[in-house]
């Protein structure tokens, strides 16, 4: 949908909304919008296009004087209208494209089309804008706005009683008549007239609340003066607690009434990374006000809109919350860098969207290295391209901007230059409402790592100058009020990022952009190497992983610089290979001889100087170990091949926390004493970083694991967990008793969580838990005192109820179909079950933060459920699953259903899941359970043959169908979702359950026919004439409403003709 200039022949210059009617116990409102609409040449045109889903238009009128005429058209109401019988996934792909395009307002097309009438054409004057005024109303909305109400009756100030809009990406028409994108921005008057006892908080600044002569409601005015997208415009309502920043009174914070105090402990931490962002960018905030509202079963974590985010309420915590806090500092930062590049420069359109996610990301990520460390920020720049080469391996490579082919690349020799990348996906890629949510999570956090491969190519200082001069700009234009041809400024597109890195810079970035934004994958290496006594070098022989077999999906070819770093006795020395071939073969020179006679310290790249223990090495080699690709500057997975001795001295020496991370992992393939001691020393080394010793935590329980397996006895060589945790944290005179509880250092308090959970992983040659194990974390409960400690043990006591779960092994036996007793039951089980009944008992009368040990109970009865030692039921879970437990629980609760409809096809437990999708209140509990039932799916018909499953039945087939089809049809996360799951089912055509003669499905037999006669198509005469049409559109019906007119609902694709 790539679209460089509007065809729309007007431009947006400012739009009036005015919300008079919310009610929040019917879910209803009524409101008014005016368009101010500038034609953009002198060219004639009679119809007006805009954006508006499930709203009831009653009246359309020109200038307050001329009453227009309308047509409503919806196709994606219902995606595939006409074929009942096929059923595919593909078909209906194809048509979901379709119906989108046909809507999509970059080409002037929406779901509203109002003809000019013919005695208003003398106002179709170019430069001058003339006003379109739409009076609607919207009750029940099942997309757009989420009503949060109790079902018990009371006041709003009674009850937290609540409403706020959200959407997928541009879904602003779900709540009222827009140009619903993002590169079509305005100014905007809004107004919202509300209960006395309620707050609405909305865009722009608060100009002024006035109250009604009765005193009984009041309406706030708020003014948007920086031109804005309609899909960044919000509102929420509800009896707000309001907390101004007493040092940043532009911040302004809202809450439900209970959750002040936590508010007050969270929102410094927004005045901390306002702060960072100004000093980083060299520009102050691009809002003259900020607003945050923390919202209970939100859309989403976070959602950003122009001036204000709404939060999930999830993110408040106290100052004993140490967890927690890391998590809502990042969130919080990420919030404010979307107010940036997200609400303030949007973007051109969809295929445009990585740079808007990818830059919001990059400066959240430069936070987190600010407050949280270089380490803590290699880390999550590790475990982001982990995702994203995990998922692309998987699924195929993600392709940042598809709207453009990239220039045809060169290979040397006789190998043919690449052909274009076909889609490899089961869903079109040029709309963000066909793609797959986790396609647009992965390609969120691929676009961070293009951003950061930038910054490492032509420099921090030089990104930030191109950051600033794109603010500079924006912010010019938007102070020009009513000069629509420069607000083009406040866009960004691909092709405009990279001329202003080569206006600021002088560098021509079109190849990097070329080979990473508008190609799909990542490069795959495979690096083995010997070292050449005789000349003194280090042979390397990388190879690319490419083609058409399965493991090199995901992948590409890489041409280009290499850089391989060689550890060696007098320092660390970089190489930059040129890969022109595939395999590539280099010979890297060393710049150090052997060991003998050479000093015993050792200097790192950092500088530092250590002493080694060299005695493991080769004695003819300097090389200590070698690296490829350090600073990450590639999305790329690497594969090195090396003796074990030298993943020994890159885990122990190495300061780079990615490197001994990588280290650790790979010496689980090496379970040798040797090895066991290297992973002790890093855990034991208060100096290493927290998370590389967690992760030596569980690397030594594999290995100890593999040892004890294989037969070798332990020895006394290295640390054991337990005695390293009793050391630790046991008391003096006897170490079994654990001491009090004290958090405040906090690589302890990690390593306290971790530690127990990798103990239990322990195995004996039988491949059971030994018995001291159970006895250690069995007094680990015992003793467990927090009397005295200034933080929260809630997540440490959930963590002991993880390990217990990990100490669990398969049985013999299952235990199915039979009566379980007491008496039934191992000494072990009985034991765990005690602690877990004793845990949830507890929890139910002293609840702990987000009930994080309901949440790990949970699992573990399921663990016990998955190794046999309970009866596989859902009994249990079903009551933590339902509507108004907390958000948590019940996923956890959710995901141990899924995983008992995937092993035991309980026909009752498919019923359960799929109520929830379908009338679930909460769209981000419907959005995570689909996701669920996708990466752990009950059955997979495999290449249309059936699966012989008794889930597996035409009767589902019908009611997936029907889901994506029609009835989720304003939640276009979720129908993506609801396709992900058929097609994860079924493939991607016709389900091979359903029989070959044509069939008449029941599910449609109650619908309302979609046939419209023929002087209510678009095929047929168009005189607009007044009037409601024969069917009745499925909107609002309340009598109380004022009568709806000239409406004609059309839904007939196949009749559309080219007049309009």
């Amino acid at each position: 949908m790539k679209t460089e200039k509007s065809t729309r022949p007007y431009k947006l210059c400012q739009q009036i909304l005015s919300l008079t009617g919310i009610n929040l116990q019917r879910q209803t409102l009524i409101g008014y919008t005016e368009l101010h609409l500038v034609p953009t040449s002198d060219a004639q045109f009679r119809i007006i296009s805009l954006n508006c889903k499930q709203c009831r238009v009653y009246k359309v009128v020109i200038n307050d004087n001329f009453e227009a005429q309308f047509q409503y058209f919806d196709p994606t109401l219902e995606v595939c209208q006409l074929d009942f019988k096929k059923r595919s996934a593909e078909d209906f792909s194809a048509s979901h494209q379709t119906a989108l395009r046909l809507v999509d307002p970059d080409n002037n097309a929406g779901e509203l089309k109002i003809r000019i009438p013919p005695e208003a054409s003398y106002l179709i004057i170019k430069d001058r804008p003339f006003r379109v005024g739409i009076e609607f109303s919207l009750e029940q909305p099942n997309g757009g706005i989420h009503f949060v109400s109790p079902k018990v009756d009371g006041a709003p100030t009674e009850k937290p009683s609540q409403m706020f809009t959200f959407g997928w990406q541009n879904s602003s028409r779900l709540w009222f008549p827009c140009i619903d994108s993002f590169a079509e921005v305005c100014t905007w008057k809004l107004e919202f007239t509300v209960d006395e006892s309620l707050t609405a908080v909305s865009c722009g600044d608060l100009v002024e609340v006035v109250y009604t002569p009765d005193m009984r409601r009041k309406t706030f005015y708020y003014s948007q003066t920086v031109p804005t997208a309609a899909p960044n415009i919000a509102l929420a309502v509800g009896p707000f607690e309001v907390y101004v920043d007493p040092q940043m009174h532009e911040v302004t914070h809202f809450c439900l009434p209970p959750l002040l105090p936590l508010l007050k402990h969270v929102a410094k931490y927004f005045r901390e990374a306002l702060q960072f962002y100004e000093e980083t960018l060299g520009s102050r905030f691009v809002y003259s006000s900020y607003k945050v509202v923390f919202v209970d079963e939100a859309y989403q974590d976070i959602s950003s809109f122009a001036s204000l985010t709404i939060m999930s309420v999830n993110f408040l915590h106290s100052y004993v919350q140490i967890d927690q806090t890391y998590i809502t500092r990042q969130a919080l930062a990420n919030a404010i860098s979307q107010q940036y590049f997200s609400s303030f420069i949007s973007r051109q359109n969809w295929n445009d969207a990585w740079l808007t996610f990818g830059i919001a990301d990059y400066l959240g990520g430069l936070y987190v290295k600010k407050f949280f460390g270089n380490n803590e920020y290699r880390y999550h720049i590790m475990k982001e391209m982990e995702a994203v080469v995990e998922y692309e391996q998987k699924h195929g490579g993600i392709i940042l901007d598809p709207s453009q082919s990239p220039s045809p690349t060169v290979f040397p020799g006789s190998v043919p230059p690449p052909k274009a990348i076909e889609n490899q996906f089961h869903f079109p890629l040029d709309s963000v409402h066909t793609v797959s949510p986790e396609y647009v999570e992965v390609m969120r956090k691929k676009a961070h790592l293009i951003i950061r491969m930038l910054e490492l190519r032509i420099g921090y200082q030089m990104l930030m100058q191109v950051f600033n001069k794109q603010l500079s700009l924006a912010t010019a234009a938007a102070k020009k009020e009513f000069a629509q041809d420069q607000w083009s400024s406040m866009l960004i597109s691909t092709e405009g990022f990279t001329k202003a890195i080569h206006t600021v810079t002088g560098k021509d970035m079109a190849a990097f952009i070329d080979q990473w934004v508008h190609v799909a994958g990542h490069a795959k290496f495979t690096m083995k190497f010997v070292f050449n006594r005789k000349r003194n070098t280090v042979e390397l022989e990388l190879h690319q992983d490419v083609g058409l077999s399965n493991s090199a999906l995901g992948t590409k070819r890489y041409m280009g610089p290499l850089v391989v770093a060689l550890q060696e006795l007098d320092g660390t020395f970089r190489h930059t290979l040129q890969i022109e071939s595939n395999p590539a073969k280099a010979d890297l020179t060393c710049h150090s001889k052997s060991r003998k006679n050479k000093k015993k310290k050792i200097p790192l790249f950092t500088g530092e100087e250590v002493d080694m223990d060299l005695s493991a090495m080769d004695p003819d080699s300097p090389v200590l170990w070698i690296r490829m690709d350090p600073d990450m500057s590639l999305i790329r997975s690497c594969e090195v091949h090396q003796p074990d001795f030298q993943w020994q001295y890159q885990l122990k020496h190495e300061r780079d926390i990615v490197a001994q991370i990588e280290a650790c992992r790979a010496l689980e393939r090496f379970p040798t004493k040797q090895t066991r001691l290297a992973i002790s020393e890093v855990l034991i080394n208060e100096q290493a970083f927290y998370r590389v010793r967690t992760e030596c935590c569980f690397g030594l329980a594999k290995v100890t694991n593999m040892l004890v397996m294989s037969g070798l006895p332990l020895g006394p060589i290295g640390v054991t967990l337990t005695s390293y945790f009793q050391s630790l944290f046991g008391s003096i005179t006897c170490k079994h008793i654990i001491k009090q509880n004290n958090f405040d250092n906090l690589q302890h308090y990690f390593l306290q969580k971790a530690l127990p959970v990798a103990i239990a992983t322990q195995r004996t040659q039988y491949n059971v838990a030994p018995t001291e194990v159970m006895n250690f974390l069995t007094n680990l409960f015992k003793y467990n005192d927090n009397s005295k400690n200034r933080f929260t043990d809630a997540y440490y006591r959930a963590s002991l109820l993880e390990a217990l779960g990990e100490t669990v092994s398969p049985v013999a036996t299952a235990m199915i179909g039979t009566q379980t007793s007491s008496d039934s039951l191992s000494r072990e089980t009985r034991e765990i079950l005690e602690e877990v009944s004793r845990a949830l008992n507890l929890e139910k009368l002293m609840p702990c933060y987000k009930y994080v040990i309901t949440v790990a109970a949970l699992k573990t009865v399921r663990r016990l459920q998955k190794n046999g030692h309970l009866p596989s039921k859902s009994d249990l879970f079903y009551s933590y699953a339902e509507h108004g437990q907390f958000l948590d629980v019940r996923l956890a609760a959710l995901e141990c259903i899924v995983q008992i409809l995937q092993s035991d096809k309980k026909r009752e437990d498919m019923e359960f899941l799929l109520r929830i999708v379908e009338t679930d209140p909460e769209a981000y509990v419907r959005h995570c359970l689909v996701r669920m039932m996708v990466r752990q799916p009950p059955f997979k018909s495999d290449a249309g043959r059936p699966s012989y499953n008794q889930l597996d039945s035409e009767a589902l087939v019908n009611r997936l169908w029907g889901l994506m089809n029609s009835q989720i049809c304003n939640d276009a996360r979720l129908r993506c979702d609801i396709h992900d799951l058929y097609v994860t089912l079924y493939g991607r055509r016709r389900p091979s359950c359903l029989h070959n003669a044509p069939l008449f499905s029941p599910l449609f037999a109650n619908m309302p026919s979609m046939k419209r006669p023929a002087s209510s198509t678009f095929g047929s005469r168009l005189d607009f004439e007044r009037g409601i049409k024969s069917e009745p559109p499925q909107m609002i019906m309340e009598e109380t409403l004022p009568e709806s007119t000239n409406i004609l609902d059309v839904h007939s694709i196949q009749q559309i003709k080219q007049e309009w």
